[in-house]
């Protein structure tokens, strides 16, 4: 299958690629590049990729393949916070955009990355698939918008699937920093401490970065009648755990490493724990990795490769480095790149 990977070149894309390739699919990116060089370690290969914002793509880019995973996004609540609009810009108007674009050149399939996030504040009971969307961030607000005008694209000829993953977690050679157990292990790694801000009590569910491409695979390669408009968790619910929990595998992973409930920010409204069984149940889907495994993995590589605490408070961390592209006159005030005079 011709598949074309939005954001190939950011965390997830930059592990999902090479699954899919793996996997006999024929993969071209699409990037618009501000993470390109985020790289932690080795420098990986990137498929064969068209270099557009996703607000500027044309259906002409988009004839000739079988399927698009739209991975691409502004990916972070407090950036989010910061600049709504163009949150709201990138990850709602221009993701419905392309898949309009995407039906009109013939794509038959789309996957879209959604998020856990949409359930908001949904307390101690598992939720499903069917719970009322409650988004509390520009972000997941983006992810519910684009969701319910996506799904009213789907026909005979055209197959949404929307895959509402957990937080990520893992190492990705285009790391990020600023999501849960990749902070606390970076934390801990760099300075003996995991600090918890808040109070430690909400819930959230965690996937690892390698176990979302496989959900994908999955949902690529399945009939479209079983995957068509629908919704799925992905995840695992042994890794529903509170943020005191993640902190505790963090500190029992990394040598030294001292646990620290601040509670400045006091507690958090987000907090949900999610039921994965559908997609288990409908297409076989197991995760394979666990918080402690993963707290692990991430250690061994930050200590492997020399992470060091600027880097990883500004070239890993998407606000600053965004922050820093902008000041450097890279970007504009609406993320775009800076057009050079000839």
């Amino acid at each position: 299958m011709r598949v074309l990977v939005t954001g190939h070149q950011g965390y997830l894309g930059t592990v999902m690629v090479p699954i899919l390739q793996r996997a006999g699919h024929d993969v071209t990116g699409l990037d618009s590049g501000f993470f390109a060089d985020c790289v932690l370690g080795p420098v990986p290969v990137d498929p064969p990729g068209i270099r557009v914002d996703l607000r500027d793509v044309t259906v002409d880019q988009l004839a000739g393949f079988d399927a698009v995973v739209h991975l691409a996004a502004l990916s972070n609540d407090p950036l989010g916070a910061l600049a709504p609009r163009i949150t709201y810009d990138i990850n709602h108007h221009a993701s419905v955009r392309l898949a309009r674009l995407a039906k009109a050149a013939g794509v038959r399939r789309f996957l879209y990355a959604s998020t856990c996030s949409v359930y908001g504040s949904a307390g101690h009971d598992l939720v499903d698939e069917s719970a009322p969307l409650r988004p509390l961030t520009p972000y997941a607000e983006s992810k519910v918008r684009v969701e319910a005008d996506v799904a009213a694209m789907g026909d005979e000829s055209f197959c949404p699937v929307f895959l509402r993953n957990a937080t990520a977690f893992g190492f990705s050679p285009r790391l990020r920093a600023d999501i849960v157990l990749n902070n606390l292990v970076g934390h801990a790694f760099l300075t003996g401490n995991v600090r918890v801000l808040s109070d430690g009590t909400p819930w959230r569910p965690l996937v690892h970065a390698r176990d979302i491409a496989a959900a994908f695979l999955l949902a690529l390669d399945a009939p479209a009648a079983m995957v068509h408009c629908a919704a799925y968790n992905v995840g695992a619910e042994s890794n529903n755990l509170t943020v005191a929990d993640i902190a505790r595998s963090v500190v029992d992973v990394v040598p030294g490493a001292k646990l620290l409930i601040t509670g400045e920010t006091g507690a958090d409204p987000r907090s949900y724990r999610v039921d994965f069984s559908k997609l288990r149940d409908e297409l076989g889907f197991e995760a394979k990795w666990s918080i402690p495994d993963g707290a692990a993995e991430l250690y061994k590589e930050y200590s492997g490769a020399g992470l060091t605490a600027e880097d990883f408070a500004k070239k890993f961390t998407r606000l600053p480095h965004l922050e820093m592209l902008r000041a450097s006159n890279i970007l504009d005030e609406s993320m775009r790149r800076v057009t050079r005079a000839a």
